[in-house]
């Protein structure tokens, strides 16, 4: 687990510049299974069986996203939960958007 996962997510007020392309890449692999994609946002896929596992999934990430203010998108199908996330006041990825991201990873390491 990545010690990102420690840290809390600090809201973005706007008028930042995202994380320079280096410094994306550092955190990045502090992180396990995520990529950067085409739209510049972080994204995982966790599999599960079924669709209820996925549903119980998405509960906690919500609750995590709701105690930490900062909200990604959360896409379930039936065999997957897709997560998306990025600061979109700015449009771009932010240290708290890695953040979110190790704690959904440590949500996901202790149910399976």
């Amino acid at each position: 687990m990545s010690g990102l996962s420690e840290n809390d997510c600090v809201p973005c007020r706007g008028g930042v510049p995202p994380l320079a392309k280096a410094e994306q890449e550092r955190l990045l692999k502090e992180l396990s299974g995520w990529a950067i994609n085409a739209a510049g946002h972080l994204e995982k896929t966790y599999p599960h069986e079924g669709f209820l596992k996925g549903l119980e999934f998405v509960k906690r990430v919500g609750e995590m996203c709701e105690a930490q203010h900062h909200h990604g998108d959360l896409h379930l199908a039936w065999g997957g939960t897709r997560l998306e996330v990025w600061t979109h006041k700015i449009n771009g990825l932010v240290e708290a958007d890695f953040v979110w991201a190790a704690k959904a990873d440590v949500l996901w390491y202790n149910e399976t």
